[in-house]
């Protein structure tokens, strides 16, 4: 018999089966597929497009940009307008940049399609809207639990499977097999689930908040490819750009402050929990997100010199058991907080990061050490950050737990896009200037780095701590 719940406004659980929940998970697994071929192939799509390494990370960060101001805002517009049209919609543009992405010619048409196919991370809470509204408690938890790992299997597929594709059809390819199969498990869900009533709230979106903040993040990172290529920029240009960065992220501000329902309530930064956590978690993901860009571009250095000549394949191999750790780590930290404190989880997390990025600084002849390092920052960067989104969440009032783990989100999405940007910028700095390879100094400035990043948490670590006792 079907019917609603009038206590909660839901359908009914029987008009949502094994098949819908399915289709969700293999629109996640194809989700996550899409998202991770980058990682793998991005020395190789270098290589083809004939860009800089700066320019490389931007291929990455466009999603991330993206990701970061989608992930605020796809809750609320699930709940406005219901989360299975809104989940259609998103799938719609991922798809569009999927193609696009499928198709390009040239840097600029590659980064469009990134920038379109950034508003995949919507689908992950909309999928959380949908079974939470079609199912009771108990299913709805294994169903969004079904899906995550799904997500998280897929990431894992396209890291394994961007080099043989890339390298037996093209790389064009790489994005556009996951992309038809989003476009195929889309319409089946379209087809297989029912729709959800749209919940009315007088809370409108900021989307000037989600325009400024987005042109904050483009601004800064296509400053700095600008400012480190080429021998750089006159002092006059680089401090226009400064402005420029300076002025949009000061109207971001402003426009947070002021909106009735901010994109991100940065009033919530008053609170020591969130500004602490979110500071930290900014500093350990900087460091991550080096480490993330600069461990591929030294295992497909040429084998002639002080690289591998490694290909996207052998990449992946390389970079999957990372991946694996950092899938660990999300379900440890939790659990670590719990057990001996978010402190504790973070400075044990940062003395590993730092220490791994130090060592690898001097040792980097063996590929076997660039695997284990990216085993052992994964693993750290992701307990620690999930230590403290867990530790905050417990934290605040259940009312605002919302607003905290979605600012914390933002601030991890900016902090991996930023570290690699940086990163980037270190290796075109260094880079040879007849070949415009980069030397081997480059590769270990950008390890000292990371490592002095990481580093800095156990100053903010010891800061916060003192004011807490303040």
């Amino acid at each position: 018999m079907q019917g609603t719940s009038t206590s909660e406004g839901v359908v009914s659980p029987v008009r949502i089966g094994r098949l819908s929940i399915g289709a969700l998970g293999v629109l996640a697994l194809a989700l996550g597929a899409l998202q991770s071929v980058v990682e793998p192939a991005l020395p190789l799509l270098q290589r083809e497009l004939g860009v800089s390494s700066g320019e490389g990370a931007l291929i990455g960060n466009a999603l991330l940009v993206t990701g970061a101001v989608v992930t605020p805002v796809a809750g609320k517009l699930g709940d406005r307008y219901g989360g299975k049209r809104v989940l259609v919609w998103l799938m719609a543009v991922v798809s569009a940049g999927g193609l696009l992405a499928g198709l390009a010619p040239n840097l600029p048409v590659l980064l469009l399609g990134q920038v379109l196919q950034g508003v995949m991370v919507g689908a992950l809470p909309l999928s959380f809207i949908l079974v939470r509204k079609h199912l009771p408690t108990g299913a709805s938890q294994a169903a969004i639990g079904l899906v995550v790992a799904l997500f998280t299997g897929g990431s894992m597929v396209g890291m394994l499977f961007a080099g043989p594709i890339a390298e037996g059809l093209s790389w064009h390819w790489m994005f556009a097999l996951p992309t038809i199969a989003i476009i195929a498990t889309t319409l089946v869900v379209t087809r297989l689930m029912p729709h959800d009533p749209p919940i009315p709230s007088d809370n409108g979106i900021d989307w000037p908040g989600v325009v400024l903040l987005s042109g904050t993040l483009l601004a800064f990172m296509l400053g700095l490819v600008t400012v480190t290529r080429d021998g750089g920029l006159p002092p006059l240009a680089v401090g226009a750009i400064a402005v420029v960065v300076a002025a949009l992220a000061t109207g971001w501000v402003v426009v947070e402050s002021r909106a009735g329902s901010p994109m991100v309530d940065l009033r919530m930064l008053a609170k020591p929990p969130m500004w602490s956590s979110c500071l930290l978690t900014f500093v350990i993901t900087t460091s991550s997100g080096m480490v993330l860009f600069l461990l591929p571009q030294l295992f497909a250095v040429s084998a002639d010199g002080y690289g591998f000549g490694a290909g996207t394949t052998d990449i992946g191999l390389f970079l999957l058991p990372g991946a694996i750790a950092g899938a660990v780590s999300d379900s440890v930290g939790g659990i670590a907080a719990r057990r001996f404190g978010p402190r504790a989880v973070v400075v044990v997390g940062t003395v590993v990061t730092a220490a791994t990025m130090i060592a690898l600084a001097s040792l980097h002849t063996a590929a076997w050490q660039l695997v284990l390092a990216k085993v052992l920052t994964a693993f750290a960067s992701g307990v620690g950050t999930t230590a403290l989104l867990a530790a905050t969440a417990t934290a605040i009032e259940t009312k605002d737990i919302g607003i905290a783990t979605s600012l914390l989100v933002v601030t991890r999405v900016i902090g991996v896009a930023l570290g690699a940007q940086v990163a980037g910028a270190i290796l075109d700095a260094g880079a040879e200037p007849m070949t415009g390879r980069p030397t081997e100094s480059a590769f270990v400035t950008g390890f000292a780095v990371a490592g002095l990043v990481a580093a800095l948490s156990l100053l903010v670590v010891r800061t916060t701590k003192k004011g807490a006792r303040a």
